[in-house]
């Protein structure tokens, strides 16, 4: 079976190499050439456009990294929907906000092309291993005739409601994931500054309440200093925006979401914005003059 993908950054390069492992058959674009190039190399074959891809390949995953971007591949010049037969599928596995996908959505039915909104967690080591959580939206059977393919690039993949509800369900996974950090950083700073060891603190509390796959994740890189992105500082500002935004829409309260926004932008603005989402743990540091460092052993 023949696939596209277009979108080949820090997640879309190693969500194509699973489905080239599982005997896809999958065409590429993206707009750096040498991401084409290393995919290639792996074994895709390469597009010169969206419009390319969606001439020769009836499934079609974006992966990319907001609404403009989304909207400019499926519904602008070259797009995807200039190349699209009838019937193809689109499944937009980006994080954008829930309203750009019900508009894409809208503009590919016109077309006769279904949607799912289809968006992940787990950033690049979920990604590379092929164990994304993946939360989706849109008609239900197009869901079950797409499930194999999701499930080759995730651990999971559930149907959370009508097209925007995969991207909803993702929001409300970066609020929980952006406090959580916050939450952990705040914590270990409190106990680094009483002297007491960061690495022993872990070890203590992991297995209790507090434990999470957000502290499991995040705790070793804040103690070794490793700040290298698997989710960049920027993109979870993006996220946040698309959920402070969202939640104004409906009337949702996000008192905590806005504070740890602010937390961000400050970190944007001292140039950590492609660092990890961990290095909100740098706005700790800062403010308290000591790093979340373990003891040499």
């Amino acid at each position: 079976m023949k696939l596209g993908f277009i979108g080949l950054g820090i997640m879309g390069k190693p969500m194509v190499k699973n489905l080239l492992k599982a005997g896809y058959e999958v065409v590429v674009y993206d707009i750096i050439k040498e991401n084409v190039d290393l995919m290639v190399e792996a074994g895709a074959a390469a597009a010169g456009s969206a419009k390319e891809v969606a001439k020769d390949c009836k499934t079609i995953i974006t992966m990319l990294p907001n609404s403009p971007h989304v909207k400019a591949v499926v519904m602008g010049e070259n797009g995807v929907l200039e190349g699209a037969q009838e019937g193809s599928v689109l499944i937009d596995m980006s994080s954008i906000a829930p309203l750009a996908s019900k508009e894409i959505s809208e503009a590919c039915a016109k077309k006769g092309v279904k949607m799912i909104d289809a968006p992940v967690s787990g950033g690049e080591p979920k990604a590379i291993d092929g164990s994304l959580s993946i939360m989706v939206g849109g008609p239900e059977e197009v869901f079950h005739e797409v499930y194999d393919i999701l499930m080759v690039m995730g651990g999971s993949a559930v149907h959370c409601g009508a097209i925007g509800a995969g991207n909803t369900t993702k929001l409300a996974n970066q609020v929980i994931v952006a406090l959580n950090i916050a939450a952990v950083s705040e914590a270990f700073m409190l106990s680094t500054k009483a002297g007491v060891d960061p690495n022993k603190v872990f070890a203590a509390i992991k297995g209790g309440l507090a434990g999470s796959t957000v502290m499991n994740a995040k705790v070793p890189m804040i103690t070794a200093g490793n700040f290298k992105p698997g989710f960049k500082i920027d993109l979870h500002i993006k996220d946040l925006n698309n959920a402070l935004e969202t939640g104004h829409g409906v009337g949702a309260p996000l008192p905590l979401t806005a504070g740890v926004m602010e937390i961000l932008q400050n970190l944007h603005m001292d140039g950590c914005g492609q660092d990890d989402h961990s290095a909100i743990a740098k706005y700790y540091e800062k403010l308290a003059g000591c790093q979340i460092r373990c003891e040499e052993e």
